[in-house]
């Protein structure tokens, strides 16, 4: 016996193996279970006191305000919410809304390298971000104790809010608050 009539015999065992347990072509389909039979589940639920019959009697009996039984059978909208909803919406695309909010968390920059302020920076923005927050401030300063005549550190969070899709816009916030030394970003919603 060579090895490919192993390989044959091998294969016929296989199928043959897997066709046990299917049913034949035009052989009925065959459920061995009870119409309606409880399942594991329900027959545990059962036997620990359970009664559906006594649920639906409960839900019956909740009384419900006449009103929102309507609302609900007839599937209208709730105009007040959705004009709160809209003008909630202008309120964020309002540019002076934004300029005034006020900073939820701020991360000060100075003393760092552009590399090291970049990983600091990108794990701010996503902590602040999966914590809900909506402005941020950057601090990186003016640029004035820079080695060499450019400053570092203002450029690179400039390119990095232009990179970043979790960020949006931008801006410096007045001179009490580090005017150019520093920079204000919304934080957009997940």
């Amino acid at each position: 016996m060579d090895f490919a009539s192993i390989l044959n015999q091998w294969d016929d065992m296989e199928r043959a193996e897997a066709n046990k347990g299917r049913a034949k072509k035009g052989d009925p389909q065959v459920s061995h279970k009870k119409a309606n039979a409880p399942t594991k589940e329900e027959k545990e639920l059962l036997r620990q006191g359970y009664s559906l019959e006594r649920e639906m009697k409960k839900d019956a009996e909740k009384k419900i305000n006449p009103m929102e039984a309507w609302l609900r059978q007839h599937d209208t909208v709730d105009k007040d919410a959705l004009a709160d909803e809209y003008s909630e919406s202008m309120k964020m695309r309002s540019r002076t809304y934004i300029r005034e909010m006020q900073v939820e968390a701020r991360i000060d920059l100075h003393g760092l390298s552009r590399d090291e302020a970049w990983a600091r920076l990108n794990a701010f923005v996503g902590d602040c971000q999966a914590r809900g927050l909506r402005k941020i401030l950057i601090i990186h300063g003016k640029g004035s104790h820079s080695r060499g005549s450019d400053p570092v550190l203002g450029p690179m969070v400039k390119s990095f809010i232009e990179q970043d899709a979790r960020l949006g816009s931008s801006g410096h916030p007045d001179r009490y608050m580090g005017g150019t030394g520093a920079t204000w970003v919304m934080i957009r919603e997940k």
